[in-house]
């Protein structure tokens, strides 16, 4: 474990819609409201995933009636889609093949995973649709904007 390099990471998009697929069958789908790309590197806890669950429910990028983004997906009534991946790990300094290490194991990642996904309906969304961990998926983006954020728990977490 590398203290100075534990935080959870996640892409959003605002999206019009957003499904994923596995085996030519659709496992989550969602309308209006945000794709959330969920990477989970070893050491995360579930403090961060609180923090991280929170701050995504907050987030304020939906336009309100003035054209400016001041509305969360909550205060728009919109679902969010988690898919869980582990290349948002990656670690590139050297050379130009990722490397993955920083990942957390497969049965801690999917426990953080889920725990987010249940931290997001305590924060006040109403439909969380979700991948399937470790599975090859296809996912469909329609993102709106295109509007795109990255989090990274290492921004809200304090230093020991």
């Amino acid at each position: 474990m590398r203290p100075d390099r534990e935080h959870m990471r996640a892409v959003i998009q605002r999206v019009n819609n957003s499904s994923v697929e596995v085996e030519g069958k659709i496992v989550g789908s969602i309308g209006k409201g945000l794709n959330v790309l969920l990477g989970v590197m070893e050491g995360d806890t579930k403090e961060q995933a609180d923090v991280l669950a929170g701050k995504i429910a907050r987030l304020r990028i939906f336009e309100d009636e003035n054209d400016k983004m001041n509305l969360s997906v909550t205060d728009v009534d919109g679902e969010i889609l988690a898919i869980s991946q582990f290349t948002l790990c990656a670690d590139c300094k050297k050379g130009n093949r990722p490397s993955f290490i920083q990942s957390a194991a497969p049965e801690e990642a999917n426990e953080l995973y889920e725990y987010f996904i249940g931290k997001l309906y305590e924060n006040g969304v109403r439909k969380v649709e979700k991948g399937v961990f470790a599975a090859d998926m296809k996912v469909e983006i329609s993102n709106d904007g295109p509007v795109t954020i990255v989090f990274d728990t290492d921004l809200w977490m304090k230093k020991g």
